[in-house]
């Protein structure tokens, strides 16, 4: 949209009601500072989403040491609640920055993850707590989960095409480093000798609830930042007729499937690892070292979506980085078959690093294909929702068997990638994204 009398200072209201990133000179002299700012906060407030919802694989790997007689499959259905809530909370997700404005709905859906935070921390207190209290407080927290989707669906609209990938990338892979940071921060924060102690099956004194506590002060200081520094950028409202053609769309299916086998890998292993470990590997004391998965995996997503725009070809970087998992897999039974903690957990790195680098790229070859910002938009919400899922089926998998499991997900990995090479990566395929 052109802009009368381009250079002169425009009022924040006025900026926003002519949005039009495409716009070279609107870009450079409205624009960008805008949407650079809405990603800064954006990203906060994802990477505190990703925090929360990671806590509830890692207090459920530690309830058993604070006096609860929980065995591994309830444990792991527990850890698999939030991932069933989170997921179908990002198909509702998706769209509702439209309706209610990106600010406004950053800001409610954050608030709101204070009542589980407070709620498990309390929960956690108290020996006497069923299973029951557990799994509500559990999937309460899944709506972390959720904020995935609005968030990449809101973010979208503020940057130009030729740059969603990177930007895409740094909202979605610096948030999914809350991942590792719940995953950093909780033992040292657990570990403090302060409120409610109790002494682990180690001898070494737990305050479990701290796990949760000491989120509630970030909570509250990433909402006066989302009051203050974000926007209600005017988005596009469609009929639910409209927003359905995009399942009319072969695209939209090939490209949830691929991320499913990304994300939904990244955040279902973030969501199991922590007890695998503990249960494959009960001697190993790796709480200080499990954190540097998902580092590589979250540090990596932009990597991934700056490496696409680079070579311009988000499918060669997927294709790539779904060959990497597939093998990595491998390696990761073989390490479990032999007992080998530094095999697995060596594998497990390089699994990671495959899931971010196809993380970053296939955020980049959604925009592509879909080049109308709306629909865009919209299957890169129902992707990320269906994606979601692995946190839920990745914890149930493993319920079942860990040779099983890992074989049903060295398999996903390949399909795939074949499906990748085929449709978008091969040098005559017929969509290059």
């Amino acid at each position: 949209m052109h802009v009368e009398g381009a250079g002169k200072a425009l009022s924040r209201r006025e900026i926003l009601e002519n949005w039009d990133p495409e716009d070279p000179v609107f870009w450079e002299q409205y624009g960008r500072g805008v949407a650079h700012r809405n990603l800064v906060v954006s990203v906060a407030a994802l990477l505190l989403s990703f925090v929360i919802n990671t806590l509830c694989a890692l207090v459920a790997a530690q309830l058993g040491n604070v006096g609860f007689d929980f065995d591994g499959g309830q444990l792991l259905l527990l850890t698999a609640l939030p991932g069933l809530v989170g997921a179908t909370g990002r198909l509702v997700y998706t769209y509702l920055p439209a309706a209610f404005g990106g600010r406004n709905f950053t800001f409610a859906s954050t608030a709101i993850l204070l009542v589980p935070l407070m709620g498990l921390g309390m929960a956690v207190q108290d020996a006497s707590t069923p299973l029951y209290a557990f799994a509500f407080w559990f999937a309460f927290m899944g709506l972390a989960l959720s904020n995935f989707s609005a968030s990449m669906a809101n973010i979208g609209y503020f940057f130009p095409v030729a740059k969603k990938g990177t930007a895409n990338g740094i909202n979605a892979g610096v948030g999914n480093l809350g991942v590792a940071v719940a995953y950093l921060v909780t033992p040292l924060a657990i570990a403090l000798p302060l409120g409610n102690v109790v002494a682990g099956q180690t001898g070494a004194p737990i305050a479990l609830q701290n796990a949760c506590f000491a989120w509630v002060v970030p909570t509250l200081v990433v909402l006066v930042l989302v009051a203050l520094f974000m926007d209600n950028l005017p988005l596009p409202k469609q009929s639910v007729a409209q927003m359905a053609t995009i399942f009319k769309n072969r695209h939209t299916w090939f490209m949830t499937w691929i991320y499913t086998c990304c994300f939904g890998s990244f955040i279902g292993y973030s969501m199991a690892l922590a007890l695998v470990v503990g249960i494959v590997f009960p001697h190993v004391d790796a709480r200080y070292l499990m954190f540097l998965g998902p580092l590589v995996g979250a540090g990596l997503r932009p990597v991934g979506g700056w490496l696409s725009d680079r070579i311009e070809s988000g499918a060669k970087v997927a294709f790539a980085s779904f060959a990497l998992m597939f093998a990595s897999t491998i390696v990761v039974v073989a390490g479990i078959s032999t007992g080998s903690f530094e095999l697995f957990f060596s594998a497990f790195i390089v699994l990671y690093l495959g899931c971010g680098l196809a993380n970053g790229a296939s955020f980049r070859m959604i925009p592509n294909l879909f080049t109308d910002r709306f629909q865009g938009s919209q299957v890169t919400g129902f992707t990320a929702a269906i994606a979601a899922y692995g946190a839920f089926a990745i914890p149930i998998l493993f319920r079942a068997d860990y040779a099983v499991a890992f074989a049903v997900l060295a398999v996903f990995a390949a399909a795939t990638m074949v499906l990748t090479w085929a449709l978008y990566a091969r040098k005559n395929a017929p969509y290059k994204c």
